[in-house]
């Protein structure tokens, strides 16, 4: 698992299909739905005619974590949902996560870090579910 300032990424040997699939399973047996998909590599193709191999954009929601946290700050919803994408790469596929932990360093309410924190153990254990 990599990380960086602000995301978790995962490689696997999977197909970048193959890859979105687990991990959607994986989020769901972590608590999280998937409320919005952003076909990235469409979009592209039918807006500007570029081609470009998969890439998606899911936006994951664990509704219990997000109602606690709306409660401690309201505006905090700017930073809801988790966005994770998934995309090809050499030799097979990436998913990768906002690290929740990056979003409470934005917000002010002090009551948002163990929320954040429980945020992260939850999305690192769905990336996991993926890496090869």
């Amino acid at each position: 698992m990599e990380k960086s300032r602000y995301g978790i990424k995962v490689r696997s040997r999977l197909s970048a299909e193959e890859a979105e699939a687990r991990v959607r399973e994986s989020l769901a047996g972590e608590g999280f739905s998937v409320l919005t998909e952003i076909d990235v590599a469409a979009t592209l193709k039918e807006k500007l005619g570029v081609e470009r191999p998969f890439y998606k954009i899911l936006g994951a929601c664990n509704p219990h974590l997000a109602s606690e946290a709306l409660d401690a700050e309201e505006d905090v919803g700017l930073l809801l949902p988790c966005n994770v994408v998934v995309y090809e790469a050499e030799g097979g596929s990436v998913v990768a996560a906002l690290d929740p932990g990056a979003m409470g360093e934005l917000a002010a309410s002090p009551d948002l870090e163990p929320l954040m924190r429980e945020a992260r153990s939850r999305v690192e254990r769905s990336l996991a579910a993926v890496e090869e």
